[in-house]
Order: structure tokens, then sequence, then C-alpha cells
């Protein structure tokens, strides 16, 4: 069985939950519960699972040999005692305050022992020695994929396309000794991708001293989390990936727009997706005093938070939406501040669609802390801002259509090899159908970079002519209507009543064909009385 046929059994399995009133926001939750003891039993002498173990009394065997009320007894019992370190007599039974943080306050929701007893039947029956090939924590970071992918369950909203991750962590290019932090860590992606990218990048890991293993190990990646659940994932996530953190784990819960935020050490890399939307108060709420411009937008707030956190010369990526890039007032003194402190090199453009929220138009930013050629310099670091549009008449993103890593090599290509955005660049690049856009409005129709998806514009340039926006777009959509062509407004509201006249009438004739003739008068009543076309209607 390969990674991807485990994960759709795994997935399968939320049928037997859903018997038991378990919805699928909760149903991942659910599972990796029961499925992180499983894979601690089934990888106990290898990696760095021997340091975190499950506690006797607490492990997979003793599940798995119980059946009915008996069973469903030891599992709140066990999943108390990881969650507290005591057992039901309040004996110490463990000090692992990694365990601890991953069991915080577990407590399943299953009330039938039978669907308890098919799930750990069913985990039982999986080819693990397959699963463990491709490593464990594939397999749970493609279970938290097909989460995500599931519009029901409502996980897209904090998760990251895996293609756009790498993309950005291969620009970014994190380094052995680097510290990567994500504000927003949700499932803790992109921490994973970078500490998959040293890995496979770097080929003396081993041959580092003991010193310099341990940051790797410790201290080389930090995340924070708001959304208890959700860290608990990224905690699971990481240590199956062999990544440990401090006491807290890798990833830590609390609020970067609050104090946690304030109290987070300087970065080398900063790798984000802050959530979309604006603070209404609550724990969301940004409660920070060190931020200069004060603001209700989250995005606007986190943007800050990430510029000010960099170490000099430290590298950025992190995804924002397009208000962030336009918003007036403090958007404007923010943007002022990030070109200013930062040398913002880049802008990719993103396809609609990407993402769980339909609609939502991103873009990625790249930024790096000083002056190219001065990493302490905090005035005048931004010259020139470099734009890959990705979203003009590219295909509408999906399950049938989904976004892949193909699509985001051109833009890689153009970026260069240079992690801060220094390699030299040309504009010109052609790449996804710019041949077929249409030249913006004034330009001649021999300008190649009229079509170009790779275009510079200088920070002299986005002041005088933009007011400092960000939101900069040249290439006109072949399925746009321009304006200036369309008919007198006379002539469009005509057209318009034709079609609801005619919408109408057949749905009159659907209705009396249904033998509701009478509530067809009546409507058909109401209507002439609104819209007044009785006699269109005979």
């Amino acid at each position: 069985m390969t990674n991807n046929d485990i994960v759709q059994k795994l997935w399968n399995l939320c049928d037997v939950l859903k018997d038991d009133g378990i919805n699928y926001s909760d149903y991942v939750t659910e599972l990796v519960l029961l499925l992180f003891i499983k894979m601690v039993h089934e990888n106990t002498e290898s990696g760095i699972l021997k340091k975190h173990h499950i506690p006797e009394g607490c492990r997979w065997t003793d599940l798995n040999s119980k059946s009915g009320l008996n069973l469903m007894d030891a599992y709140k019992r066990i999943l108390l005692a990881l969650s507290s370190g005591k057992d039901a007599n309040g004996e110490q039974i463990h000090d692992d305050q990694l365990i601890s943080a991953i069991y915080a306050d577990a407590q399943t929701r299953l009330r039938e022992p039978r669907h308890l007893e098919q799930l750990v039947k069913a985990l039982d029956q999986i080819d693990w020695y397959s699963a463990q090939q491709d490593g464990l924590g594939d397999l749970y970071e493609g279970l938290l994929q097909k989460n995500s992918t599931e519009t029901k369950s409502g996980a897209g909203q904090y998760f990251t396309p895996r293609a756009l991750i790498n993309s950005m962590v291969r620009c970014i290019q994190p380094q052995p000794g680097e510290v990567v932090q994500d504000p927003a860590a949700g499932t803790a992606g992109f921490l994973i991708a970078a500490d998959r990218y040293i890995k496979d990048h770097s080929d003396d890991l081993f041959d580092l001293d003991a010193k310099a293993q341990n940051f790797q190990r410790n201290k080389a990646f930090i995340g924070v989390e708001l959304v208890p659940g959700t860290r608990r994932m990224a905690l699971m996530n990481c240590l199956l990936h062999g990544m440990e953190g401090d006491d807290e784990g890798v990833v830590h819960l609390g609020n970067s727009l609050g104090m946690v935020g304030a109290t987070l050490a300087k970065a080398d890399i900063i790798l984000a997706n802050p959530p979309f939307g604006s603070s209404k108060g609550g724990e969301a709420s940004i409660t920070r005093d060190d931020l200069t411009y004060k603001t209700s937008n989250k995005q606007l707030a986190f943007l800050q938070h990430i510029y000010r956190n960099l170490k000099p010369g430290g590298r950025a990526a992190v995804v924002l939406p397009d208000n962030v890039l336009f918003e007036a007032g403090v958007g404007n003194e923010v943007r002022r501040d990030l070109m200013n402190k930062c040398n913002l090199h880049t802008i990719l453009r993103l396809p609609t669609g990407i993402f769980y929220a339909q609609g939502v138009k991103t873009n990625v930013l790249f930024f790096t802390k000083g002056h190219p050629k001065d990493k302490l310099q905090d005035e005048n670091c931004t010259a020139n801002v470099w734009v890959y549009d990705l979203r003009t008449n590219m295909p509408s993103f999906g399950k049938r259509t989904p976004f892949t890593e193909e699509h985001l090599k051109p833009f890689e290509k153009v970026f260069g090899k240079k992690a801060d955005g220094t390699s030299k660049r040309s504009e010109g690049e052609w790449s996804w159908n710019a041949k077929e856009a249409d030249v913006v409005e004034g330009a001649e129709e021999n300008d190649d970079l009229a079509k170009s998806r790779w275009r510079v514009f200088s920070r002299g340039w986005i002041r005088d002519t933009k007011g400092d926006s960000l939101d900069i777009s040249w290439l006109k959509d072949k399925d746009s209507v321009d304006a200036a062509n369309l008919p007198e407004p006379e002539v469009l509201a005509a057209e318009a009543m034709s079609e609801l006249t005619e919408a109408l009438r057949e749905m009159d004739g659907l209705m009396r064909a249904l033998g509701a003739g009478d509530e067809a008068d009546i409507q058909k009543q109401l209507l002439q009385d609104v819209l007044g076309v009785g006699s269109e209607l005979a």
C-alpha cells in the first residue's frame, strides 16, 4: 500500500464516526488521538519517538486487547493520563511535556464502544511496514491535506497548498544554523517543509557537532498557533517528522498579535500565511502595544510583526490578501515602513481558487531586512519591486484542475538562485499563456513587456504613480469586459428585463405543468404588480 492508499483508507473511517454524531471538523482530531498512539507503537525503536514514548498502561496494546465498555473506559483513562501525566490513582506515569501538550484536554466524543472498536481494528489492519517506508510523518501530513480538501471540514481555512509552501521554501533556501519562524503556524506545513529542504540540501548534517545537531533538533524551528486543536495536529506532525522543539514543542500555543508574539526572538527566516479577516476582539484580538501602526486588520498587524521580527539580513516570504496591497490609511503607512526597512524585492500574484476561501485574491511578498549592500541599513532599502502575475488568464483551479508545483516553476526560474532576491533579473517572462494576453491600454502592439508576466517597478514609480499601493497589474484579462464598449444603460436594462420576463414565463409554465395552477396565478399577479410586466406575461 502507498501512503495515498493508507490516507484514503483512514479517511474512509470517517463513515464510522459520522454514525456517532461526529462531524468533519472533529473527525481528524478524533482519529489522530488514536493514530498517534498507534504510530508510536509501530515506530518505537527508531527516530525521535525513542525519546518521546507512550508510558506503560497507555500503549496500543492496552487498547487493542480490549472490547466493548472495557475498551471505551480504557481509552478515556488513557487520554486523561497522557494529558495529565498521572494515572487514575494520581501516580506520576510520565513527565514528558510534549506528550502532555499533544494530549492537552483531549477527550473522545465517541459514544458507542462498537465504533471505537471498529476504529482500533481498522488501524490494526493497515500495512504499517509500507507506511514506515514512506515515512509516518508524510502519512500524517497526507491525512491533514486530505482533510483540507474536504470543504465540509472547514480545515482549508488554515491549510496552505503544499505546492505553494514548497515553492516559497525553495526560493528562501533555509540553511543549517538559521532560525525559521512561522507566527501563524497552522499544522506546521512551512516549518516541516523548511526542515525537509535543509535535510535534502545539506549532505553534512550528520557531520555537525553535538551542539549544532541539538540546535537543529530543538531550536531551529519555532511556530505559534492560536487554536488548541490545530496546534495538537502541528505538534504531532512535527514530532513524526523528527522535529522536537523546546519543552513546549516546535509550535507554541498563543496569539502572535498578543504577548506571545511580542516575546518571540528574532528570526533569520519567517514563512507564514496569516489568517484572513479582521480582529473583532476576543482571543484573536490584536493586543500588541509594540506595533507602530495600530490597526484592526490582522494581516497588516502580522506583516508588521514579521518585518520587525527579522534579524538584519533576514528573509521572509508571506502570503497576504490583496487588501494589504492597496488598503489606504494605515495600510499605506505599513507598506511605506516595510519598503523603508526592508528590500521588498518580489511580489507573486497568486491565482484565485487555490485556497479554501474561494474568491480570495492573494499574493506572496518576498523581502529581506535591510539594504542589499548593508544589512544594518533601515531606511530606503527598497529600490525596485519585481512582480510576477500568475493570476491573469490562468485556469480556474479546484479539485478538477489542481494547482501544482509545475505552475510555479516559471516563477522560481525568474526569481533566481539567490535567496535574498538579488540575482540578476530581466523582464519578459512569457510563461502560462502570456502570449495570448492582450497588451495593456496605451502600449504598442509590439511591446513585449506589455505581455510579460514578469516586470519591475521602481520605488519612485510606486510612490509617485501608485501612491504607495502595491496592487500592480498590467495584463488584460482575455475574459474581461471592456466598460467602454458596453451598450447604453437603457439597452442593458431592456435586455435584462427581457431575460427576466422569459425566465418568469418558463417558471409559470413549469408550475402549471406540475398542477400548481392556483399558486402560479397568485405568483404571477404578485410579479405583475412589482414589475409591471402583466402584458408580457399574459
